[in-house]
């Protein structure tokens, strides 16, 4: 992450209101303690973009401390007062769209258009929650005796921690964030090390809609120093984690020891089922779209691809002519449609994806190497894959990685124990016009998002989480509000009845 290097004198470089590249504790921009920063690197050009301020435990401590001392306040202020601040950071963030979707193309990689989505969506669930938080409604519960009442309360959780990854920087912390003040808590959020730009770019959004001293909080530091004071400080009440199943189960060993609340969000291996009576030709220029999404580096996106074996050849015939005329290059020149890589390790990992399912017998049926036709920059060639062995690890390891392996099915029910055959249990996707086939489907498949000729189910409005070892909880929606509050049972014993 931190290399010596020039700016890329072909890209251009964020512009902070602060000045810099800062950590945001109670309210103020600052340094870390030591003067430590860390160079935010453009994958398209392996040079430094600009440098953040990184701090560690001591950083935290304070940031955890003036989430405290703002959680009196905060937590009484009025439901429509947090609604007001939401949806005034929802416009300004959709006036600076363009500037923070650039940033974010810089220091991920992902293209332009891709990263204005993500903007654009991220305002949308500010929308979404400052006005659900008007509907966190208590009960009124009939008792059995005369001289009794019941009612329920919501609680805010308390401080809340917020660590979201690199994949999607902006959105997946946002639908932390803007819950948690929904429901009156206070937030830290820790961005990956690797793209805390555009979310340094979002909180000066919530500093010019008037966010209160300590009430959201922003840290980077190293992932291993700042989880271990958030799970060790018993001013944290909550952890809401997005990243891989394995860190996921360390922050619940860690979070045993007080209790704390988690909400994960984690790995995935979503099945991609092609139906008998489906257009192959149409299911797989949306498989090469859904696939290719910011180079598969998406939890939720496809990763296995089961094809009706009438259907196959058609299928293939499309989705390798969809894959070759994908356009790859720097994510802010015109009409690219895949940037590259994220990190190094990650397109390593996506040769040796490719490789050992060669070693064992797979044809790689187009790309499935790195892309030589740029002198810089982690770029690789979307590869499609068959004649797969059944348990090479692009089949049995979350991928992450743009490889489109297809494999052949006979019988929905022989499929849906295929698909369901993985400690994942996150998203599943279906193409048919069959209703009988869609309902199998949509009761059989064990994952927690299912899109049927819906290649793209996230919306805030819906809960989004999932099954087996892909989570706790759901975020957005109207559980992702729920997630941040605790529920008071209050008894009256009242006289005179």
């Amino acid at each position: 992450m931190s290399i010596d290097s020039t700016n890329s004198p072909e890209m251009p470089c964020p512009v902070f209101k602060s000045g810099s590249a800062r950590l945001f504790l109670d309210g103020k921009w600052c340094d870390s303690d030591l003067g430590h920063t860390l160079g935010v690197i453009n994958p398209a050009t392996e040079t430094i973009i600009t440098r953040m301020a990184y701090g560690g435990r001591p950083e935290t401590v304070r940031a955890l401390e003036a989430a405290q001392k703002a959680m009196k306040s905060w937590s009484k202020t009025t439901v429509m007062e947090r609604s007001n601040l939401l949806r005034k950071t929802a416009e300004i963030l959709r006036q600076r769209a363009l500037e923070i979707a650039t940033t974010l193309t810089l220091e991920q990689g992902k293209p332009l258009a891709e990263s204005r989505g993500e903007v654009l969506q991220s305002a949308d669930t500010l929308d979404w929650f400052a006005e659900e938080g008007k509907r966190a409604y208590g009960r009124v519960i009939p008792s059995w005796l005369s001289d009794k009442r019941h009612i329920t309360l919501r609680h805010p959780v308390g401080v809340v921690a917020a660590i979201s990854p690199w994949n999607f920087p902006l959105s997946l912390q946002i639908r932390k964030l803007a819950p948690a003040l929904a429901a009156g808590c206070t937030v830290i959020s820790k961005p990956a090390s690797q793209t805390p730009l555009c979310l340094v770019q979002f909180y000066e959004c919530l500093e010019e809609a008037g966010l209160p001293n300590g009430v959201a909080n922003l840290v980077a530091g190293p992932a291993s120093e700042v989880a271990a004071e958030f799970l060790s400080n018993p001013i944290c009440r909550k952890i809401s984690f997005t990243g891989s199943t394995a860190v996921g189960k360390e922050l619940m060993r860690g979070a045993s020891d007080q209790i704390k609340r988690l909400s994960l969000e984690l790995g995935g291996h979503a099945p991609f089922i092609i139906g008998p009576d489906a257009d192959p030709e149409m299911a797989a220029q949306i498989a090469v779209t859904g696939k290719f999404r910011n180079n598969g580096q998406v939890c939720i996106a496809p990763s296995r691809f089961y094809v009706s074996k009438d259907l196959r050849k058609r299928f293939t015939e499309a989705a390798i002519e969809a894959t070759r005329s994908l356009k790859v290059g720097a994510g802010l020149e015109p009409g690219v449609q895949i940037g590259p890589m994220f990190e190094a390790s990650g397109l390593r990992h996506a040769q040796d994806l490719v490789d050992e399912a060669k070693s064992r017998g797979a044809r790689v049926l187009v790309g499935g190497r790195r892309d030589v036709r740029f002198d810089r920059g982690l770029f690789f060639e979307p590869a499609v894959v068959d004649d797969l062995a059944p348990n090479c690890r692009i089949l049995t390891e979350e991928p992450f990685a743009p490889i489109l392996p297809i494999l052949e099915y006979s019988q929905i029910d022989e499929v849906i124990e295929q698909a369901n055959n993985t400690p994942y249990g996150l998203a599943a996707y279906a193409f048919t016009n069959d209703l009988s086939t869609a309902w199998k489907l949509a009761e059989g498949l064990e994952s927690g998002i299912i899109g049927i000729n819906d290649p793209v189910p996230t919306s805030p409005q819906c809960p989004f989480g999932g099954m087996k070892e892909s989570g706790l909880g759901r975020e957005l929606g109207q559980e992702g509000l729920e997630a941040y509050y605790e529920t008071k049972y209050v008894s009256f014993r009242i006289r005179g009845s």
